[in-house]
């Protein structure tokens, strides 16, 4: 296990899923991002979606082919949980984004509150050579990280804060910025959380 995954996996194992800052009751922003691009049962990947129940609700929309890769196999665990008998109509795959290689390309990468912790140029180059394999001709990623005003840390580890335009930089002439706007997040705990998120295409 490496520190990474044993740093996430602790976060899971010592707090309650709902309790942790970035817990939200629906995936509202989300599916805003998923309706802008008016996509239907693509092949979907939610990268960092361990413990999130934006698969459970594609589900119910109807979408069949729902990915979610995660760091922490505790997260993974609490997905699972979460959506019971449904559990295996998800593909779950326990790895680190820097390190995997996509087996196949996907409609959708979905990326929330992931890209900003990679703080080193190599972790964030490797991230986007996955995502150049992982997203087909004309797929789209949606991606949500803190803000330029967002906080400077969580979870005990340093962020990287970005707008939609320095999120365009970092993905690189292969991606096109078609939609953003400013989400604030309410954390469990009252404190408020400003996000940017950013929809683009594959050219």
């Amino acid at each position: 296990m490496s520190g990474q995954s044993a740093h996430w996996n602790a976060v899971y194992e010592s707090k309650a899923p709902t309790r942790v800052s970035w817990y939200q009751a629906y995936p509202k922003a989300s599916l805003k991002a998923i309706d802008l691009i008016g996509a239907q049962d693509q092949p979907f990947l939610d990268v960092g979606g361990g413990a999130s129940d934006l698969a459970a609700v594609l589900l119910e929309r109807g979408w069949r082919d729902l990915t979610v890769l995660d760091i922490s196999n505790a997260a993974l665990a609490v997905q699972a949980q979460r959506l019971g008998d449904r559990a295996q109509e998800v593909v779950r795959i326990a790895a680190n984004i820097t390190e995997w290689v996509p087996p196949r390309a996907y409609g959708i990468w979905h990326d929330r509150a992931v890209f900003h912790f990679l703080t080193n140029a190599a972790d964030r180059a490797a991230y986007v050579a996955a995502l150049r394999i992982g997203v087909r001709p004309d797929g789209h990623v949606i991606l949500a990280t803190f803000a330029p005003d967002g906080p400077e840390t969580c979870s005990g580890l340093p962020v990287r804060r970005y707008s939609a335009e320095g999120l365009a930089q970092e993905l690189g002439d292969a991606f096109t910025l078609l939609h953003h706007w400013r989400e604030v997040h309410q954390t469990p705990g009252g404190a408020e959380q400003p996000f940017t998120w950013a929809v683009f295409q594959r050219r």
